[in-house]
């Protein structure tokens, strides 16, 4: 009788993963150290070099295999999104501007810039750079796509659609024998450099009160979108956000929506969306859907405004957040990739790009990114609930396919 092999889930090897990396990254001297950053970094250029063609191949082929209703498929989905992110927005500026105040003082500004000051740089890097930008790959696909799914409406375009399924298939053998497999090694690097720097220790030590608040909010807008997409869809609320879970946990150790993209459609799979909605809604709200990265920026936002004394009325910030939702479309794929995008946009509040408010909001944001990307892409699943529902109830009228 042969005895079961042991195999490890993906969760307790990324918990694993986060803890060795702290405690190493405090004993491990520096040349060890920028080893382990060097080797990340390594990682993380494949990672940013597959990003644009997994959300190439998954929404091509998620909108290609519509056989009706591709574009209300696609401004359901994003109208979903944009509005989840703006009350996100919203929800923070009200819970900043009544709580945050009694949180503040001058001294934390100090000691946030020093916590930053401590980061090493890799020893080499490698030039790989994206075929194509997250925002160009996502523009293509979404013309590719509807213009397959439009063709095979008229019994065309199938030499084309074979090979987008197979370009698909190609994708998929790299996530699934390559990158999810590596993940854990690459959340324990970025762990263990956190560590070292003391960037980890130092501003949450300082401002634990505030991100403990930021993190709360996360939790309590995710259940509350679980709670109504599960009324609306019928599922069991509870049950799906703990479905969602390995999805939050991934995206804690790689801080990036686009890199967890695997992991969650796996787990829209169990919540029992159907393969059509999950294939083609996950990656591409992976990409715009950034509630809560959008609760941590206006946070943080909100935290420096009023510290340094500056205008911070809702009619300012709503502006702000209104433009950054369409904005962090850019974002997904790196860690921070939200606060880099919304830099360009500080004008709105009247915050210079390149002051020392603009670079202790960089080093907010970072610190705990991992948090809103997690909030992010645990929140997708709710929207493909809801999409789901629109699509098969209110767009094809016909009932939702069986668990596949």
């Amino acid at each position: 009788m042969s005895k079961k092999n042991f195999n490890m889930g993906l969760i307790p090897k990324l918990i694993i993963a986060i803890i060795l990396g702290i405690v190493v990254g405090r004993v491990l001297p520096e040349v060890g150290v920028r080893i382990l950053v060097t080797v990340g970094g390594l990682f993380g250029k494949f990672l940013g070099f597959i990003i644009p063609l997994m959300i190439l191949a998954f929404v091509t082929k998620g909108i290609a295999d519509l056989s009706e209703g591709a574009g209300k498929l696609l401004l359901v989905t994003l109208l979903l999104s944009y509005g989840s992110t703006l009350i996100a927005g919203t929800l923070s500026y009200t819970m900043a501007s009544n709580i945050f105040p009694s949180f503040i003082s001058a001294e934390m500004v100090k000691n946030v810039q020093d916590a930053s000051a401590n980061s090493l740089d890799p020893f080499f890097t490698i030039p790989l750079e994206p075929i194509l930008e997250v925002t160009s790959a996502l523009v293509f696909a979404f013309i590719l796509g509807l213009c397959v799914s439009i063709l095979r409406q008229h019994n065309k375009g199938e030499y084309f659609y074979n090979i987008i399924d197979e370009f698909n298939e190609i994708i998929v053998m790299v996530l699934s024998k390559a990158i999810i497999p590596a993940l854990p090694f690459y959340i324990f690097t970025n762990f263990a450099h956190m560590a070292y720097s003391g960037s980890v220790f130092a501003i949450l030590n300082v401002f634990i009160k505030i991100f403990g608040c930021i993190i709360l909010l996360h939790l309590l807008y995710l259940l509350a979108m679980f709670i109504i997409t599960g009324t609306y869809t019928g599922r069991n609320p509870f049950t799906s956000f703990k479905k969602a879970t390995p999805a939050y946990f991934t995206a804690v150790g790689t801080q990036s929506s686009a890199a967890t993209i695997p992991v969650n459609i796996n787990c829209n799979k169990n919540i029992g969306v159907s393969k059509q909605i999950r294939e083609f809604v996950m990656p591409l709200c992976a990409t715009c859907h950034m509630p809560g990265s959008m609760i941590t920026l206006t946070s943080c936002v909100f935290t420096l405004l009023f510290m340094y004394d500056l205008p911070h009325s809702y009619g300012l910030i709503i502006k702000f957040i209104s433009i950054l939702g369409i904005a962090m479309v850019a974002a997904p794929g790196a860690p921070g990739g939200a606060v880099m995008s919304a830099l360009p946009f500080l004008p709105v509040v009247g915050v210079d790009p390149e002051s020392t408010i603009a670079t202790i909001l960089i080093s907010l944001y970072i610190t705990q990114d991992s948090f809103g990307t997690a909030a992010n892409v645990t929140g997708d699943n709710a929207i493909s609930m809801a999409v789901e529902k629109i699509y098969y109830k209110h767009i094809v009228k016909r009932p939702i396919p069986s668990e596949d």
